[in-house]
């Protein structure tokens, strides 16, 4: 029986290919996903210690507000210079070095544009000259007030060159330095993992960096000779007791690599949840496969079952071939997803400004992931036919080979329960728990049992379709086809439907919240000009305080505000609050009911806000400054949550300890009879020193608040589309599969008058019906869902629900042309059939 299988599988060399493609490439994703994150894991390691290799201990203050690397980035707490003197004094340390070190320096290039970071961050630190990693490659390190050094990274992609006059924007406004220095590293690399680095001189750094003189983010220790790091640490620890992070450099780097590691596993995970998908959808691809050559080798099985193979040798004969394709297909995908790790490692490495990855490595979790999950989906992809395949009576091999079509009762009976299960649990997802583990599982349930229910609808559904075309011999014959048999058409297009369905799911989501946040913004912000910039790195840029005034000033203005923002604590718990120069003139400039002007010692919330924490007018709220203490503030208004932006509101002066010190944007609202057309030029020309940010009306402010979401929709689309190409081999294999199925029936079209030319237009014409079929299914389905997610965020502001008919008239039309190419090689086979020898085929 084993021989006979094996004979089997070789003798159809086509089946084989066509089935583990689907397998190869939803384990290529699972094997990519493994690979990448393994090696830019042990990237970020090597990085991480060779960045603290030059560090025996390191002293900083603890942070006032926590935030982990998911959650944002973390402001430093500013160590006043006496510690650095206290540091020295310990038994052990040969040297104390106050360091600067901070993200936001960003250099304005020769183009007069600033010098963006897709990742690593833009340091502002304080010259404290080269040591064994570090070198001077040019001129010398900064001297005098006016003078900066930067890495070789920086220099080149800015276009400067040491004793050009060069502008840096930091905490305080654009300043002008000479450069006077550029460094690099060992073994002939520009940075440190992408970094830009600007080295000020000491007072500089101090006060565009953080605020202030006199103050640094860390002190640095270098051990006396034959001083152990870790002793030294634990007597400096105890030296400064608490409040300080004391830690050596081996700590740093691997405390550093694992908050890394942290933000990698969610790649990883978003990327084995496409594999998924990609691997579900194959499944449909493996099923159809199966049962149709189990329909092909009627005969032959029955013949096995008429010479004395039992049930149980079928099954393990059919299961067999399934392990075989699932084995090979799962090398197969673990060897492209080794090439695609290295690829993604690879754009990662260009992406993050010349980061040199670690050399592509194989983990253990990617060969075993790859083993377990081709096999495992190809065996039980194939149960079901197998199964179906050890019912075939003995009799059968003295009968034609045609298997007579079964009712669809207890398929749709299924279809059906299953269906109300997934509705159900999606149902408890979105309105009960919120669980997002509940609303997949709800999604893939429900694609489950509308695949299950599809065959019900797909006779009368595809011969609707196929009337467009039936206006022809080809175009009937192609109709009928189609829908002889429903459950095989179904399967087919269940695969094709789960692709597009996610993606139109997805999409009716992004285009409701777009929708919904430009109609509230259109809604409540009255201000006619809005300053503010694109963010491109870990932090929004921000602009000098004083644009604020003098656009106050601009004839035609009748009221102007800046807004801040920053993460803290209130009253203990950690949460993004805004603060504002002048809460009367943003009152006025948003376009909200009047508001008070706020004291120093005074702060507004949102109504919402103020009832979940229980607070009214009058109550005093505990704020923990990142840079600063605590500090108690009276609330003295409430508003409208969607009338202000955002839900607490601070006074200008708790800014002075926020992490940017600078607005982030600025909103101005003009006087009765001014236009947008006389103002807006001169504001532009208030910010013309900050090339990062821009003044533009309302209308161009909101579509740049949403034009992000069209990112988000462009990714799914793209790692969706490997499951649609998966679909897509489906209908391919369907085809090929059908046309050797019906050899002989091709053969007597042929002889009764049927050309090669309309041959190949019948079997198009199937294939444009069935992936048409596939694609109006994911339409319908897909809008369903994304209609019910919205009604479920309609508390969360999502109040709008936009159908992208645009983009599902496209599904529809671009599924017709996959079904035309889909049956390019299908057709070439049936119209080059021998027409006598097909005929002669079964006589």
């Amino acid at each position: 029986m084993l021989r006979a299988t094996l004979r089997s599988l070789l003798a159809r060399k086509l089946r084989l290919v066509l089935s583990g493609l689907a397998v190869v490439l939803g384990v290529m994703f699972v094997a990519g996903a493994f690979v990448t994150t393994d090696t830019l894991g042990r990237t970020f390691d090597k990085l991480f210690a060779e960045g603290y290799s030059q560090l025996d201990v390191a002293v900083s203050a603890k942070p006032q507000v926590a935030v982990s690397e998911m959650e944002g980035e973390q402001v430093a707490t500013p160590l006043p210079a006496s510690v650095v003197d206290r540091v020295a004094r310990v038994p052990g340390v040969a040297e104390a070095t106050g360091v600067v070190s901070d993200d936001g320096a960003r250099v304005i290039g020769s183009d007069g544009k600033v010098v963006t970071s897709y990742g690593p961050p833009r340091i502002g630190m304080n010259w404290v000259g080269t040591d064994d990693l570090m070198q001077l490659r040019e001129g010398r390190g900064p001297q005098r007030d006016d003078e900066i050094a930067v890495n070789q990274a920086v220099a080149e992609a800015a276009g400067i060159h040491v004793g050009d006059r060069v502008g840096v924007l930091t905490q305080l406004p654009k300043q002008t330095f000479t450069l006077v220095g550029i460094w690099g590293y060992t073994e002939g690399r520009d940075s440190i993992g992408g970094v830009q680095e600007v080295a000020f001189t000491e007072p500089v750094a101090q006060r565009s960096m953080l605020g202030r003189t006199g103050v640094f983010t860390q002190v640095t220790v270098r051990a006396a000779d034959g001083e152990d790091s870790a002793a030294v640490r634990d007597r400096v620890a105890a030296a400064l007791g608490a409040g300080y992070e004391v830690k050596t450099g081996e700590q740093l780097a691997e405390e550093s690599s694992a908050q890394f590691k942290e933000a990698l596993g969610f790649f990883n995970n978003i990327l084995l949840g496409f594999a998924g998908v990609a691997l579900f959808v194959g499944t449909f691809l493996i099923l159809n496969t199966f049962s149709i050559i189990v329909a092909q080798r009627t005969r032959e099985l029955a013949l096995m079952r008429a010479l004395g193979a039992g049930r149980r040798q079928v099954i393990t004969s059919v299961l067999v071939e399934a392990l075989a394709i699932g084995l090979i297909a799962a090398v197969l995908g673990l060897g492209a997803g080794i090439g695609v790790g290295a690829l993604l490692v690879t754009l990662f490495g260009s992406l993050g400004g010349g980061l040199d990855p670690a050399p592509v490595g194989v983990p253990l979790a990617a060969v075993l992931s790859s083993l377990i999950v081709g096999v495992v989906v190809t065996v039980v992809a194939a149960v079901l036919p197998a199964m179906r395949a050890s019912r075939i009576s003995p009799i059968a091999a003295m009968q034609d080979v045609a298997t007579p079509d079964r009712p669809l009762t207890r398929i749709t009976v299924t279809g059906t329960v299953i269906t109300a299960v997934g509705a159900t649990t999606l149902g408890i997802g979105l309105y009960g728990t919120s669980s997002l583990w509940l609303i997949l599982t709800g999604v893939l349930i429900s694609f489950v049992g509308v695949a299950l229910l599809t065959p019900l609808i797909a006779k009368p559904v595809v011969a609707g379709l196929g009337r467009l075309f039936s206006w022809s011999v080809p175009g009937r014959l192609g109709r009928l086809n189609s829908g002889r048999n429903p459950r095989r058409t179904a399967i087919t297009a269940a695969a094709l439907m789960v692709g597009i369905g996610l993606v139109t799911g997805v999409t009716v989501v992004i285009d409701s919240a777009k929708q919904s946040i430009a109609a509230q913004a259109e809604s409540t912000v009255k201000a006619e000009i809005v300053i503010g910039g694109d963010q491109n790195g870990p932090r929004p840029p921000v602009f000098d305080t004083a644009v604020l005034g003098r656009a106050a000033e601009v004839p035609g203005v009748r009221a102007v505000a800046g807004v801040w923002n920053e993460q803290v604590l209130l009253d203990g718990d950690r949460a993004y609050v805004n603060a504002t120069d002048n809460l009367a003139k943003l009152a006025e400039a948003y376009g909200s009911p009047a508001l008070p002007a706020l004291r120093a010692d005074q702060m507004a919330v949102s109504t919402q806000e103020a009832a979940e924490h229980g607070w009214t007018t009058g109550s005093v709220v505990r704020v923990q400054m990142p840079r600063g203490g605590e500090h108690r503030y009276t609330i003295a208004a409430t508003y409208d949550e969607d009338r202000m932006p955002g839900s607490v509101m601070l006074p200008l002066a708790a800014t002075r300890e926020f992490g940017l010190t600078q607005p982030v944007l600025g909103f101005v609202r003009l006087a009765e009879g001014a236009t947008v057309a006389q103002v807006l030029p001169q504001v532009k020309q208030l910010v013309a020193d900050s090339p990062e940010v821009t003044a533009t009306d309302r209308s161009s402010y909101i579509d740049q608040q949403v034009g992000s979401f069209d990112t988000v929709i462009l990714m799914v689309q793209v790692l969706l589309g490997l499951a649609i190409l998966i679909a897509v081999l489906g209908v391919v294999n369907t085809l090929a599969l059908s046309v050797l199925e019906r050899t002989r029936e091709l053969g007597l079209l042929r002889a009764v008058g049927l050309g090669r030319a309309q041959t190949m237009r019948m079997v198009t014409v199937e294939a444009v019906v069935i992936s048409v079929f596939g694609a109006l299914l994911g339409v319908v389905v897909g809008a369903g869902l994304g209609a019910a997610v919205v009604q479920a965020l309609d508390g969360e502001g999502i109040t709008e629900l936009a159908l992208p008919w645009t983009q599902m008239g496209l599904y529809l039309g671009l599924a017709a042309v996959v079904g035309v190419l889909a049956a390019v090689l299908p057709s070439i086979k049936a119209a080059r059939l021998n027409v006598l020898a097909a005929i002669a085929q079964y006589e």
